[in-house]
């Protein structure tokens, strides 16, 4: 049976200093025609994933989707982004084809300036690409005091409830808020039953899926485990309807009107393949209330979460973010545990983008 984390087997992982893969990254980025600030900032997002274990969306998963892209012009390396709409808290940013690893971070300070000056910022970004983790971008608030929320459409994939035919995205919504003392809160989840990426390495690790995560090419829900099929459709968060999951359906259409259909686009089913859009939001805390107080409350909040007694069978309660800062921190001291192939497959690509591999 998969997880919801996907690790390489101890016995076989090679650690490797998130600098090397970093500067690795770097090179290839920026073999593909991309100017070296772009290259750096993509590879930062694309790092803080593998650092906090989200693998689904690290190198090892993404990097292969980017050069494809890259290689048959879904992606514009030397794209220009622009202001095409904007009011004293808001924007709506033409990201010209690029690649979201670059722009969202940038959209997401763009709001953060709003609501420096305004108290609330939003950005919504246009004629994008595939923004990586969509918690890195709200998690950039957290250093300015603020909260901050980050969204995307992708990967028209869910069935709506009742429904046999992929109408929304799996749609990721992102909150990231500082907990003082304690590790930040950082929610990062598609509004599917799981993200897709999960089931795309399921299917190549030949490792089965939980009931009421999937459906067949009819459309039907699979409630029992099984293997990935060779075509199926992601369900939304909750399987099925007496699971909730009119719940995820719904908010991932609140994903697509807020990303897409505010700035300008069509419902994300009349969009072509690729074509995505974001949203970003950041709240200034002291314009709301005294953020001491603030702080003082979600530390004791986040803490309460933490100390809950577990339940029968667990060891302990955790809070979105309190598993992922603990990686982070064996991450960054011992390196990121990277699979054999996932290697050379980097000293493969470098050597054909004529770039240099570092590992």
């Amino acid at each position: 049976m998969v997880s919801e984390r996907f690790t390489v087997p101890d016995d076989i992982a090679i650690r490797v200093p998130q600098e090397v893969m970093r500067a690795t990254v770097e090179n290839i980025f920026e073999g593909m025609g991309m100017p070296a600030s772009d290259a750096a900032q993509a590879a930062d997002t694309l790092l803080y994933a593998d650092l906090r274990g989200i693998d689904s969306h690290g190198v090892s998963n993404m990097f292969p989707i980017y050069m494809q892209w890259f290689g048959d012009g879904t992606l514009n390396p030397t794209a220009t982004p622009r202001v095409i709409r904007e009011a004293a808290a808001v924007a709506t940013i033409d990201d010209d084809g690029g690649l979201g690893l670059a722009t969202g971070p940038r959209a997401m300070d763009l709001a953060i300036e709003k609501a420096r000056e305004c108290g609330i910022g939003a950005v919504s970004v246009t004629n994008g690409r595939h923004y990586g983790a969509a918690s890195y971008h709200a998690h950039r608030a957290v250093e300015h005091g603020m909260i901050g929320v980050s969204m995307t459409i992708g990967g028209m994939m869910v069935l709506p409830t009742f429904g046999s035919k992929p109408m929304v995205g799996l749609n990721p919504i992102a909150m990231a808020v500082g907990g003082g003392d304690e590790p930040p809160f950082v929610f990062d989840a598609s509004m599917s039953s799981v993200a897709g990426n999960k089931i795309r390495i399921a299917r190549r690790l030949g490792a089965t899926v939980m009931p009421g995560w999937i459906a067949g090419a009819d459309g039907e829900p699979i409630l029992e485990e099984s293997d990935v099929p060779d075509e199926f459709f992601m369900l939304p968060t909750g399987g099925t309807r007496d699971g909730g999951s009119h719940k995820g359906y719904g908010l991932a259409v609140m994903v697509d009107v807020l990303c897409g259909v505010l700035g300008g686009d069509p419902p994300g089913f009349l969009r072509a393949s690729g074509d995505v859009s974001h949203h970003f939001m950041a709240y200034r805390v002291d314009a709301f209330c005294d953020p001491d107080a603030f702080t003082e409350h979600m530390q004791t909040f986040l803490k309460g979460l933490r100390q809950t007694p577990p339940s029968k069978g667990h060891e302990r309660v955790l809070y979105a973010g309190l598993d992922e800062h603990e990686t982070e921190l064996d991450r960054r001291a011992n390196g990121i545990p990277f699979h054999p192939d996932v290697v050379q497959m980097f000293k493969d690509t470098a050597a054909e983008v004529g770039v240099d591999c570092l590992l």
